[in-house]
């Protein structure tokens, strides 16, 4: 029984830890527009280096589904390398922000319902964020 229960309890937090953020990416893919500013890459927000516009629905798509690929814990510890803004007819429907230039710590944090949550940034995602930034 003790077996039973240490594999139902093993099995529950591996699924939580791949589990698809539907929301934001409900609240994010119809976005027309991102602007992403890019930090200096030391985990503080206080020097913008570069900010970049993308209007190519593919890569909107791309980043929507990367950004809702797997939830994980916060960690507010981390930093920031820079932000993301999906905007759709000149609003802003989302803001996250995203920490690329750590292993331990590659996420991408937002508000959802009030709460800050937070998702796995992969490498296929750091390799798009890079490729936009040059």
């Amino acid at each position: 029984m003790k077996l039973f229960i240490v594999l139902v309890t093993v099995l529950i937090v591996l699924a939580s830890c791949n589990r698809h953020n539907t929301k934001i990416k409900e609240r994010i893919s119809n976005a027309d527009s991102v602007a992403i500013n890019y930090f200096k890459g030391d985990g503080t927000m206080d020097t913008v280096i570069a900010v970049k516009i993308v209007q190519d629905q593919k890569t909107i798509s791309a980043l929507s589904d990367l950004i809702s690929a797997s939830s994980t814990e916060v960690n507010i510890k981390c930093g920031y390398d820079g932000s993301l803004h999906f905007f759709k007819k000149n609003m802003v429907v989302q803001d996250i922000d995203f920490r690329m230039n750590e292993t331990n710590c590659m996420l991408f944090t937002f508000k959802q319902e009030g709460a800050l949550v937070a998702t796995n940034l992969s490498p296929k995602a750091k390799q798009i964020l890079e490729s936009i930034m040059k």
